[in-house]
């Protein structure tokens, strides 16, 4: 029996679960044997066809903003939230810094209201660890060394949704968990402007164009496969310990730009090699690196896929749906 069979028979709520995290999540959760999975996604930048087309998994297209949305959803009396819809990401939030304040402040809020209404077994936050470190946080990053010196409103926002969750939970006793994210990457995540550098390469890669890097290269992320931060999640939901908890969700390793970029290339056959490019003036992070002991105490978390093998399986996704990418990439 699995060891997540506590999902069997139970209805769950994932918004922006028609994303990359969303999508592999809402499979093994409609895999596990859950009665319902119900995907709530505005599918501002998610397409039906990467939702799984599971009997037990339901997409209602809708806004974590729209009140008549969320009382739709949460009159199902979802056991479990996984809180993933998010205005995404650094260069987004810059854009747009309202919308960024909409949906990552107010959207967090109004689910986590109607979580709190309904009694929710457990309502776990997608947070960033990318973000709610700082360069006054030292490497690797522990769950207590965050900052308030921060350089982009995703950032900025993705703190307060921490702040929220742990709000409810000092007042209201509701089973909270922050997850922070580092550098999620794996199949399931579609290109576009706003979109990861690893999507992004294997596009630009597929369709011959040089590999922009921003500095020189040397810089390091902590990219953790997508199968991996799933298999976190699922631990968050039923962990008791993990309760009230932030823990990071990382490889535990850091790899170079140039060496990932290097290696799409070579997976592609790409032979228009890298193009060096301005760094831009928010990316002040040279450098991340997780630490995951926390996860590993208390959820048993394990990353099993390597970087390489990561990138082998993404590279494979994007063969395999290489015409709905290629029509639905927006950049």
């Amino acid at each position: 029996m699995s060891k997540y069979n506590e999902y069997q028979d139970k209805t769950i709520l994932v918004t922006g679960g028609a994303g990359c995290v969303g999508s592999n999540l809402t499979r093994r959760l409609g895999e596990l044997g859950a009665e319902k999975v119900i995907i709530l996604d505005n599918m501002s930048s998610a397409y039906e066809w990467n939702v799984p087309q599971l009997e037990n998994v339901e997409l209602i297209q809708g806004d974590i903003l729209d009140d008549e949305e969320l009382k739709r959803v949460f009159k199902m009396k979802p056991d479990y939230v996984f809180h993933l819809a998010a205005h995404f990401a650094n260069q987004n939030s810059v854009d747009n810094p309202e919308t960024d304040l909409m949906v990552n402040g107010i959207g967090i809020l109004k689910v986590l209201q109607y979580a709190q209404l309904t009694g929710v077994e457990r309502f776990v936050y997608s947070s960033s660890g990318c973000g709610v470190y700082g360069l006054d946080s030292k490497m690797p990053f522990e769950e207590h060394d965050i900052s308030i010196s921060l350089h982009t409103p995703y950032q900025v926002t993705k703190l307060l949704g921490e702040l929220y969750t742990n709000y409810f939970h000092n007042l209201y006793d509701m089973p909270i968990v922050n997850a922070r994210f580092f550098n999620v990457f794996g199949p399931g995540e579609v290109p576009g402007k706003y979109r990861n550098v690893i999507p992004n390469f294997f596009y630009w890669s597929m369709t011959k164009q040089a590999l922009p890097i921003t500095g020189d290269g040397s810089e390091t992320r902590d990219w953790t496969f997508v199968g991996d931060i799933v298999n976190g999640l699922l631990a968050m939901g039923i962990e008791e310990e993990a309760i009230g908890e932030a823990i990071n969700l990382g490889s535990g390793k850091d790899h170079r730009v140039i060496d990932m970029a290097n290696k799409v290339n070579e997976l592609t056959g790409n032979p228009e090699g890298i193009a060096y490019v301005a760094r831009r003036n928010w990316d002040a992070k040279t450098k991340l690196l997780s630490s995951i002991d926390k996860a590993k105490d208390i959820l048993g978390y394990k990353p099993t896929v390597s970087f390489d093998d990561g990138l082998e399986r993404v590279y494979g996704w994007f063969t395999d749906n290489w015409e709905n990418i290629e029509r639905d990439a927006e950049f």
